[in-house]
């Protein structure tokens, strides 16, 4: 072999070792899609599939936990079906909170042909009493990379959503054999002590400084409110590429009309296993 050969089959090997590693990566997203339930129309539904169908999986809080909800995810599924790729889904029990109201359940949605689910996925009990809406865990493969997804949806901020937020710090030690990634609506900022510990432990947000909840009104063409929504990873295991929020509410007339749909953007990632 000679000097020019050997260039050629050197950056031939170089080359196909890179399409291995970028080929590696899976995009994740989170929407609080507000009341997710038999009150969403068809069209309303289309919107909510044309806005998540470019990833391949997705976590949703917020889904009604009475009548409508585990439909309103079945319906949505069949919708997404007709853009294609194939999905499946997994929708959660009814929180175990004292107060009915605030019951919900959470789904994931993915592409079969990207993501395997590994078992079932569960509501996570061990801070049932303490947590309002306990987190929807489940754990998944993507070529041979394995991650579980804690989706949550912490109470409202008026509540006091830290005093929830603050037993995630415990979760690496609970779930040891666990890549955990902290998902949802924490209805607290990024820069919250709250998530101290878990930034100490290698944890880190995907967004900083991004609101991803809607405005009653749009403000100067800010129709953004507060930095709710993110995505915490382990930076020992994860790199996230490319990340961003889905701003579904340009394509309506008025942010009253978005609102319909949800008071909350999409949230999400490229993730590359390390």
């Amino acid at each position: 072999m000679n000097f020019k050969t050997k260039n050629q089959f050197s950056l031939l090997v170089i080359f196909l070792f890179l399409s291995v590693v970028s080929f590696a990566q899976v995009s994740v997203c989170s929407w609080n899609i507000m009341n997710l339930g038999k009150s969403k129309s068809n069209s309303e539904l289309e919107v909510m599939a044309n806005a998540i169908k470019g990833y391949d999986i997705i976590a949703i809080q917020e889904v009604v936990a009475g009548y409508g909800g585990s439909q309103a995810v079945s319906r949505l599924v069949s919708i997404l079906n007709t853009k294609g790729s194939k999905w499946d889904y997994a929708i959660s029990d009814p929180t175990t909170s004292a107060n009915l109201s605030s019951q919900e359940r959470y789904a994931f949605i993915w592409k079969t042909a990207q993501v395997k689910k590994n078992g079932k996925c569960w509501l996570d009990q061990n801070y049932e009493n303490e947590i309002d809406r306990e987190p929807f865990m489940g754990t998944f493969d993507y070529q041979g990379n394995t991650f579980t997804l804690v989706s949550f949806h912490a109470v409202p901020k008026k509540k006091n959503p830290e005093t929830e937020l603050k037993y995630f710090k415990f979760f690496p030690k609970l779930y040891p054999k666990l890549n955990l990634i902290f998902l949802g609506d924490f209805n607290c900022p990024q820069s919250h002590t709250v998530f101290n510990p878990i930034k100490n432990n290698g944890y880190a947000p995907i967004l900083v400084n991004q609101k991803t909840s809607l405005r009653q009104k749009c403000i100067q063409n800010d129709c953004l409110a507060s930095e709710y929504d993110n995505l915490f990873y382990d930076k020992q295991k994860i790199k996230i590429s490319q990340k961003g929020i889905v701003p579904f509410y340009e394509s309506f007339t008025s942010v009253k009309e978005a609102r319909k749909i949800s008071d909350h953007v999409p949230i999400w990632c490229v993730m590359d296993f390390k």
